[in-house]
């Protein structure tokens, strides 16, 4: 951000927003106006977070930080002056925090959220909750907002104020502060008259954070409805997961998912337990109903709040989940961890292992349930996070087969590439003879449907599934099997189908490879001399019915796309040298045979680099490519 000084008091300046945060902010003020109720839940939740934070620091610190009697969350209207006040007398924040923290839009990745607006009202509404609304939502009903407020623990008895019209700009100046909490006072714009009245507050307040932990205040009012000097609690002011099942509502558990991830939408499903016996706890996890905005974020934290006897500890706990689960959001409250358990304590802590692995058990055990049950409902859950999930079996190989079964990919047994078909569907379709569940993995679907290794599959009616993530590459070189059957990439090593083709069409085959053999000759010692270094071998294809070649990497190899894509990141990677697979039939193949010189050098390079694109290469003479291409186009010619 720029900075300029005012002629105010030395210590007033005024500073520019970002012009990305200005933009978004006037995005967020229009799209979300039918939603404008929500300025006071995200004020709230900011405000509960604020009490959290200092009970925990008084806990770990009780000398530098004094823990006030109550800790509470205040609202208060003055209809003379138009304002909503929301004060809290949690942790407060430094003057550098109030720059840095007082709304989650100014964080990095701005402009790559501006990028995926679209225009359309309603759908960048949903983006923007999917991005966060957080503070700045206060500019949905106001057009002048004033932050008061104080650090606890830093020997610092001054305040700061934050003063901004939501206009591209905001003040900083000192303030007198006799307690540390935060105050914002909202003067709410000529539209906004429903928020003057208390009733329709205490409404917005009982729908939206009635759970929340701590007691949220409002001022009694006498027989006339004015407002008195007596304060009263509005919410339930007990935590939610603390409460038995049965008395609490699915409107209350939506509600609290909003408040814990700060979501503007509902999730797709939750599931709430309490583990009693050799330690105690109790786990609530939500589904989000869309992926997070900083999913693949690979510096932020992911993860669950920690509370300890109902104390909150931190948030993206990250450790009480594999990374495989960031999009979980939730809390864990344990009985039994300490008060000052840190980042480092739960790295390597028995009890975190054993709350991890019941709450992976939990989770895994949600999304089988609406796998099974609720297939649609488990379609969008996998639209969303499902190349998240596909890192769960090379992380987590206890449950490598569970997640295995949660797995989802497009086939050939349909037209479409939707990312439908199980493992366990696919294994109920196998043929009779087959031992193995075939796969292809290229870098976008496309080329998984149409690669040549495909065509004896088609040629016989034998499903592969098509793997286009680049994820992908990474599940196979973890996950070898599934339910006791191998899994095999039909692009890598042998290929033998004699026991699903059949014992008359093995005779067949057999009988025509062997015819291949003899009409080949000496062929393929020929196009591997032609091709020098570039190949290993050069053989008759058991894969190929239309194609005239095709490139064949070994079992272990890694595909050569993703061989391409991290040698541009500037990563190194090993790879033997590829087969060349022919196909004897193939008129090109039987062109070679009386092909002499140049040209038969030329053809069986052009078979080895269209091979070679097709599977996602990168040919070291593409220019030489184009001339040889050119030359037999005009010989055709």
């Amino acid at each position: 951000m720029t900075e300029t000084r005012t002629e105010q008091a030395a210590e007033a300046e005024t500073r520019q927003f970002e012009t990305e945060v200005s933009q978004l902010l006037q995005l967020m003020i229009h799209s979300l106006y039918s939603n404008r109720e929500i300025f006071l839940r995200e004020l709230i939740s900011n405000g509960a977070d604020a009490c959290d934070k200092l009970r925990f620091e008084a806990t770990a610190n009780p000398d530098a930080i004094p823990q006030p009697a109550e800790l509470h969350i205040d609202v208060d209207v003055d209809k003379d002056a138009r304002t909503v006040t929301v004060h809290d007398n949690g942790i407060g924040m430094s003057r550098d925090e109030v720059i840095r923290q007082i709304g989650t839009i100014a964080h990095s990745g701005t402009r790559a959220f501006l990028e995926k607006l679209t225009g359309d009202q309603q759908k960048d509404a949903q983006l923007i909750g999917q991005f966060g609304v957080g503070f700045y939502s206060s500019f949905i009903v106001a057009d002048h907002v004033r932050v008061e407020t104080r650090r606890a623990g830093t020997g610092v008895e001054a305040g700061t104020r934050w003063e901004s019209k939501g206009d591209g700009e905001y003040t900083l100046s000192d303030c007198e502060r006799a307690e540390p909490g935060t105050e914002i006072t909202l003067t709410l714009k000529e539209d906004a008259d429903e928020f003057l009245e208390p009733m329709r507050l205490r409404h917005v307040i009982g729908r939206y954070s009635d759970h929340v932990a701590f007691p949220i205040r409002m001022r009694k009012q006498d027989d006339e409805g004015n407002p008195t000097d007596e304060w009263e609690t509005v919410n339930r002011a007990s935590a939610l997961w603390t409460r038995p099942k049965s008395e609490i509502s699915d409107e209350e558990y939506r509600e609290f998912y909003k408040h814990i991830a700060h979501d503007f939408e509902d999730p797709v499903a939750w599931t709430h337990n309490h583990v009693e016996g050799r330690q105690e706890y109790t786990t609530l996890f939500y589904i989000p109903g869309r992926a997070p905005f900083d999913l693949w974020d690979r510096d932020a934290r992911h993860g669950v709040k920690l509370y300890v006897k109902r104390v909150f500890i931190m948030d993206d706990a990250e450790k009480l989940l594999p990374n495989y689960l960031r999009f979980v959001r939730g809390v864990v409250d344990s009985s039994d961890l300490p008060l000052n358990v840190s980042r480092e304590i739960l790295q390597d802590n028995r009890l975190v292992d054993s709350i991890r692995s019941g709450s992976v058990k939990k989770i895994l055990g949600l999304l089988e349930n609406i796998a099974k049950n609720e297939p649609e409902k488990y379609a969008g859950i996998w639209d969303n996070f499902g190349r998240v999930l596909k890192e769960g079996p090379g992380e987590d190989f206890a449950n490598q087969q569970q997640i295995a079964g949660l797995l989802r990919f497009a086939s050939t047994y349909n037209d479409d590439d939707t990312q439908n078909v199980s493992f366990a569907d696919y294994k109920a379709r196998m043929k009779e003879g087959q031992d193995a569940i075939y796969v292809i993995s290229a870098d976008n679907a496309a080329a998984a449907r149409n690669s040549p290794h495909l065509e004896v599959f088609r040629k016989h009616g034998i499903e592969v599934l098509l793997l286009s993530d680049r994820v992908d590459e990474w599940l196979l070189s973890n996950l070898r099997e599934f339910d006791g059957t191998p899994i095999k990439n039909v692009a890598k090593g042998d290929l033998d189908l004699d026991n699903i083709i059949g014992e008359q069409d093995s005779d067949d085959a057999d009988n025509t490879e062997d015819r291949k053999d003899d009409e080949l000759g000496d062929l393929p010692e020929r196009i591997q001399s032609a091709l020098g270094d570039r190949v290993d071998s050069v053989r008759p294809s058991k894969r190929l019915v239309d194609s005239p070649a095709c490139i064949v990497l070994g079992e272990h190899e890694m595909a050569l796309y993703l061989q391409e894509l991290l040698k541009q990141a500037g990563q190194e990677t090993f790879s033997s040298k590829p087969v060349l697979e022919v196909n004897a039939q193939h008129p090109l193949v039987e062109r070679l045979k009386t092909a002499e010189g140049d040209d038969f050098n030329d053809l069986a390079s052009l078979l080895f680099e269209q091979s070679l694109l097709a599977e996602g290469g990168q040919l070291e003479d593409p220019s030489g490519f184009v001339h040889r291409l050119n030359r037999f186009l005009l010989q055709a010619g």
